[in-house]
């Protein structure tokens, strides 16, 4: 049985997943340190494997995609290198065998790419998913299959990060969803305006998402940030944690 290496790494956290054959059994999401070389990244993804019992030395193949250009070419020099094992780079030009209606398909982010490819293997189309990462990511899929495209807006972390940056007289706040929309003091406020507007973000792009496509449209929640909004959205059908890192599993096992 092959034992997958599956490494997903964003602007915000890199996602890394084990996979013995179809099955998911350790995963980890770490700040994504650009600071880091490849040998200290090295290091810190073997010890993470060995804290959760997996040796290295077991893993028999990888799959790396990331929306960050320096650390794909680190992961990438870790699994040929170090791990030496079969890899699977997804990028504009992999053959992902999702069928593309959109201008400019080598335009399509890995992470977008990865979305279609997973959501489309557990459901039926139409699909409308939402990743809540560094940007907050909207695709759509035809009742046919047909990956549509979708939009693409600052995340909750860049946006509120941008907001305590430039504010003056504004302070970072912790990131949770009050009870009520309206503020009685400025924490209170930017929590509400932070998470709960995000969530009637969500909402709102969703809704106009199905009012432009036909068919039961199902509409899957993912993403670092998807917790923040998953109580106050009323949108979501499923949340699927993992899903890039399904993505980056179904791709390598196809390429095999």
């Amino acid at each position: 049985m092959d034992r997958l290496l599956a490494i997903d790494a964003g602007n915000t956290s890199v996602a890394i997943g084990v996979f013995d054959g179809d099955e998911l059994i350790r995963t980890f999401r770490v700040a994504s340190n650009r600071d880091r070389f490849t040998d200290e990244w090295t290091i810190y993804v073997d010890g993470l494997l060995r804290s959760r019992g997996v040796d290295p030395s077991s893993i028999t193949c990888a799959a790396v995609s990331s929306t960050v250009p320096a650390l794909r070419e680190i992961f990438e020099n870790i699994c040929e290198s170090h791990y030496a094992v079969p890899l699977l780079v997804v990028d504009a030009s992999v053959d992902h065998g999702v069928n593309i209606s959109y201008e400019n398909e080598h335009e399509i982010g890995p992470d977008r790419i990865l979305h279609a490819v997973a959501g489309l293997a557990k459901y039926e189309p139409p699909l409308v998913i939402v990743d809540l990462g560094t940007a907050c990511v909207f695709d759509a899929i035809d009742a046919d299959g047909y990956y549509l495209g979708g939009a693409i807006s600052p995340g909750i972390g860049l946006a509120s990060s941008a907001l305590f940056e430039k504010a003056a007289l504004l302070r970072s706040v912790e990131l949770k969803a009050p009870e009520n929309s309206i503020g009685t003091n400025t924490e209170h406020a930017l929590q509400s305006g932070i998470c709960l507007g995000y969530g009637a973000l969500v909402d709102g792009m969703v809704s106009r998402f199905k009012s432009e496509m036909s068919g039961d449209v199902t509409v899957i929640g993912t993403g670092g940030y998807i917790d923040l909004v998953r109580g106050t959205v009323s949108c979501f059908d499923v949340f699927e944690e993992d899903l890039n890192l399904r993505g980056l599993q179904i791709l390598s096992k196809r390429a095999r």
